[in-house]
């Protein structure tokens, strides 16, 4: 399955409407037989809104898909579905555990 992203929660100023923090998850599941195996990552992003430029998006214009294309540009999305990718595997294929002999 693929990932999923999405915005839980945004920072803004109040006085423009700038985002100024996008708090984002990040999901991913894959189901064998009966067995569903799944893995998440969370963050944030800071942003430096300028009410000025050509480019701003107002609060009460945002849609999460633009949230998602600024979070995107910020960090490694590539890197942290990887990392979801191998927490699966580890599920299903762990190579370490823990317990007692007795």
């Amino acid at each position: 399955m693929a990932a999923t992203w999405y915005i839980k929660t945004m920072e803004r100023n109040v006085s423009d409407g700038g985002v100024t923090v996008a708090h984002w998850r990040v999901r991913d599941s894959e189901t064998v037989g009966d067995n569903t195996y799944a893995a998440q990552s969370y963050g944030s992003c800071s942003f430096t809104p300028d009410p000025s430029a050509s480019d701003f998006v107002a609060y009460s214009e945002l849609t999460e898909s633009t949230v998602l294309g600024w979070v995107h540009s910020e960090v490694n999305k590539d890197e942290i579905e990887a990392s979801l990718t191998a927490q699966i595997s580890e599920q299903k294929n762990p190579t370490q555990s823990n317990g007692i002999p007795w």
